[in-house]
């Protein structure tokens, strides 16, 4: 049975109950939170204790047309990743 993540209503009702804040207050903390990592993301974010968001070059490579089977080459990029930072990988990897 799939368990469903939390609403951003509720990650904002939960913030604001234990910082003893209001829900409007919670939004624009995180909303400001967002917006530094988008940000700083291309010299890489780090959330401690989270973990960190950084830009990673991918190699061009051959790849396959899924409609048609022929091969392809798909280019080089840059791409976002996230990171998780060893306390998060213990919490939720318990054993």
């Amino acid at each position: 049975m799939a368990v469903k993540s939390m609403t951003k209503s509720q990650i904002l009702d939960h913030l604001s109950k234990k910082t003893g804040t209001t829900k409007k207050l919670s939004g624009e903390f995180l909303e400001e939170l967002v917006s530094l990592a988008h940000k700083e993301a291309k010299k890489s974010f780090v959330i401690p204790g989270l973990g960190k968001l950084v830009v990673v070059n991918r190699k061009k490579r051959m790849g396959r047309n899924p409609a048609t089977g022929a091969t392809m080459v798909i280019p080089a990029k840059k791409v976002l990743k996230f990171r998780l930072a060893k306390a998060a990988k213990d919490a939720i990897y318990q054993k």
